[in-house]
């Protein structure tokens, strides 16, 4: 390859990249309740999204500790 091709094979895989990482920023924004409809920074998104998943997994061990316990009975 050419200099110019391997430049332009750059730019596309970069291009690329960024397209990937908007697509799971604006993903996040969707999924995480406290995020729709505001315009946030990507730092907020990843602390609200980190949040909103210790959240879920806390929420998901109570749940299976009353599934236990009713099975018990």
């Amino acid at each position: 390859l050419t200099d110019d091709e391997k430049r332009a094979n750059h730019i596309v895989s970069e291009q690329k990249r960024r397209n990937a990482i908007r697509t799971g920023f604006k993903d996040l924004t969707e999924i995480v309740p406290t995020l729709k409809n505001i315009n946030n920074s990507k730092s907020t998104i990843l602390f609200k999204a980190v949040e909103y998943i210790r959240h879920l997994d806390k929420r998901n061990r109570g749940l299976k500790e009353k599934i236990s316990s009713l099975r018990v009975r």
